[in-house]
């Protein structure tokens, strides 16, 4: 009897001792709490990991956007997005007829599309041969994921979009409008690789601004960020990674004088956030180049609150409105609880020309434009929020923008773990980048990546740019008599010079300037979850008329303290209440 009361004893302790082995060897850290982050955090825990997730802010959800802005896509647009609103039986609304297509604000002028085609014709001829020379552009790229297939497209990495629309012959309201557009969902044309516009108007080629504007997520992106939250058990906020140390048998993750340790860990951080971090084995040379040298677009978001629309009310503007006075694109909407905003998009050389303003003068300029047309405005008007993505220290950038010869360089470099390290954020998925769509397909990527790399599978290191002659054997094609002659209007490619350049700043990590970060205040800690169940703006609007799709021995101790990555009380989410692009 005795013995076989051991006998159970043993088994059982030898069953706890297997399950304890099993959770050690499934523990991960997450950097980064953005959508990305807390899409691999989740699913990660899902499948029974010990995750740990780290985030620099004092809040969390990232470039998630403003909570009265966020309109989503229908499941065809954005399946996965459509599928968390599902799980966590998120709140939407159908969005209203009147947000589903754009419209056009000309010199204090609403015009709809219909409107523009009847009373200034030349405009609407205009646009409507520019989107056809797109759709064309678009078509001549059979796989997305794979854009530079040819050496001919291997070209279009070489031109700025300028230079192509300048071959376009368009009017100056025309152009105008246009620019706005692309700067809106990437950044100024100058700065933009042709072969990145035509991938992405590949995507979303066939897809209709109906389908892209089908509901609102009540609340907005901040709602699903909170949503990833409640269901997470180690959240540690204002804990910058400043180290990532890997060895044989797993990973340490230094914070401040604590060294966080786990098997593997998702980086989903920006790439500007990503130079601070000292990574042990450092990353090679064309990492560390993409790092500095990847475009990210540049945009600041500003919401002003009104207490009744300050337009004709006979107008009925639309949601999205594209401007050629200087004022952004524009986004209308009603406010939660009556009156009226308006979402203000500054982007790309205009964003950064407004550096050199505070808040409170960036919206100054605003409100004057605005009172030009509607002098009601400053009457009307009862506050603002504002989001400065450009000069966030963490971003440096609203969200990834290929410029001219960087997808040669760098086309899916991120996709791929390095040895116990994965990588998410919207910046690299190839199909959707700057949307929620794109932050939240990376995080399922990484999470899956990292259970693969658990199972023992290795990943191919990242392939080499194409070669340099290519580009030259494109440039020769181009030259001659052929589709993308008649496209371009010939084969110059030369870059027209930047327009307006960004201040400097005082110690720069990144491309783009940021400020120095303030200090954050100290965690919040909050109760534990209960079971509960967007374009990360920047999630990034999608783009009108786009979406259709990334060795071991023994343990080195740590040189800092070790800290293990155990279940601590949750801090509560505080999310920001403005709008950015997808992490």
């Amino acid at each position: 009897m005795s013995v076989g009361w051991l006998r159970a004893c043993a088994l059982v302790m030898l069953g706890l001792f297997s399950v304890s082995a099993l959770a050690k060897d499934k523990t991960a850290i997450v950097i980064g709490g953005g959508v990305a982050g807390l899409t691999a955090a989740y699913e990660l825990q899902n499948k029974g990991w010990q995750v740990t997730l780290l985030e620099a802010r004092p809040s969390l959800g990232g470039r998630s956007g403003m909570a009265t802005s966020e309109w989503i896509g229908n499941d065809k647009t954005q399946p996965v997005l459509n599928k968390y609103v599902s799980t966590f039986k998120l709140s939407t609304t159908p969005a209203p007829e009147f947000v589903r297509t754009p419209g056009y604000l000309i010199d204090g002028v609403y015009y709809t599309s219909a409107d523009l085609a009847t009373k200034d014709p030349t405009t609407a001829e205009a646009i409507k041969r520019y989107e056809k020379t797109v759709d064309d552009l678009a078509r001549s790229i059979d796989d997305p994921q794979n854009p530079a297939a040819t050496s001919t497209l291997h070209a279009l990495d070489q031109i700025n979009v300028s230079s192509w629309l300048d071959k376009q012959n368009l009017p100056a309201t025309a152009r105008q409008l246009i620019n706005q557009d692309i700067r809106t969902h990437y950044d100024e044309p100058s700065r933009l690789s042709l072969l990145y516009f035509a991938q992405q108007s590949r995507v979303y080629r066939g897809v209709s601004d109906r389908d892209l504007r089908a509901s609102r997520l009540v609340g907005g992106s901040p709602v699903l960020a909170q949503a990833f939250v409640k269901q997470l058990k180690t959240i540690k906020t204002d804990s910058p990674a400043s180290a990532i140390t890997q060895d044989k048998d797993g990973v340490t993750v230094k914070v401040g004088s604590v060294g966080y340790q786990a098997d593997y860990v998702v980086l989903a951080v920006p790439l500007r956030a990503l130079a601070k971090i000292q990574m042990t084995p450092a990353l090679d040379a064309q990492h560390l180049a993409a790092i500095k040298g990847t475009n990210y677009g540049w945009r600041d978001q500003i919401m002003l609150k009104f207490k009744t629309p300050v337009w004709e009310s006979k107008s009925r503007m639309s949601g999205e409105i594209y401007s050629n006075a200087g004022l952004g694109m524009l986004w209308i909407e009603p406010a939660l609880k009556g009156g009226a905003n308006v979402v203000i998009n500054l982007s790309g050389d205009n964003a950064r020309v407004m550096q050199a303003f505070g808040d409170k003068q960036m919206v100054d300029q605003v409100l004057i434009r605005l009172h030009a047309f509607y002098p009601q405005a400053r009457g009307s008007f009862t506050g603002y929020e504002i989001r400065r993505y450009s000069t966030d220290p963490s971003t440096g950038g609203a969200y990834l923008a290929f410029g001219p010869g960087q997808i040669s360089k760098y086309w899916r470099l991120w996709e791929r773990p390095i040895q116990r390290v994965a990588f998410a954020g919207e910046h690299t998925d190839t199909l959707y980048p700057g949307t929620l769509e794109g932050a939240l397909r990376t995080g399922q990527r990484a999470a899956s990546q990292v259970e693969d790399l658990a199972a023992g599978k290795s990943f191919e290191p990242a392939k080499a740019a194409p070669v340099a002659a290519a580009a030259a054997a494109g440039a020769v094609a181009a030259k001659k008599g052929n589709f993308f002659t008649n496209l371009f209007g010939g084969s110059d490619d030369e870059k027209k010079p930047e327009p307006v350049k960004a201040p400097e700043p005082a110690a720069p990590v990144a491309p783009a300037p940021a400020p120095a970060p303030v200090a954050a205040p100290a965690p919040v800690e909050a109760p534990k979850p209960a079971v509960a169940p967007v374009k990360a703006e920047p999630a990034k609007k999608a783009p009108a008329k786009k979406p259709a799709a990334k060795t071991e021995t023994k343990k080195a101790p740590a040189k800092a303290p070790v800290k293990k990555a155990e279940p601590a009380k949750k801090p509560a989410a505080k999310p920001a209440t403005t709008e950015t692009k997808a992490q």
